[in-house]
């Protein structure tokens, strides 16, 4: 299998969290706009004053930049090893789904339960990842 082909799912992610980080500062806007908030209220991070609309965006972002950085270090271990194979690669994009679903739940109805399994699911699978890739190389 192309050790390359590890490296779709990985940008994919990514490109899913530059796309949330750019709902962020749409969502602080129109918050702006709508005059719910001032510049002051993001002097220290957000204050209460904050819209749960907006800080849903923001808190996703950092979801977004937690555990997944575990996802990328993993992917660039396999393209530098080459030990991309069929399950590798389809656990992989499982992965990134269970991530963008994670977030269309979190920054739209944002129903706990739902987001509580994605979100282990995601880890589960990312666990499963990491222990056979150390398998792999051990």
């Amino acid at each position: 299998m192309d050790p390359l082909s590890i490296l779709q799912p990985m940008s994919a992610l990514a490109l899913w969290t530059l796309a949330v980080l750019l709902l962020v500062p749409i969502r602080r806007f129109r918050a702006a706009s709508q005059r719910q908030v001032t510049a002051e209220d993001f002097r220290l991070g957000e204050s209460d004053r904050v819209p749960h609309f907006v800080s849903l965006a923001n808190r996703n972002l950092m979801n977004l930049l937690e555990l997944p950085v575990l996802f990328y270090a993993l992917c660039l271990a396999l393209f530098v090893t080459q030990g991309v194979d069929r399950f590798f690669l389809y656990a992989a994009w499982v992965y990134c789904a269970l991530r963008v679903v994670h977030s269309l739940i979190h920054v739209t109805y944002n129903k706990v339960m739902h987001r509580l399994l994605v979100f282990a699911l995601s880890n589960l699978v990312l666990t499963v990842l990491w222990i056979r890739f150390v398998q792999q190389i051990f």
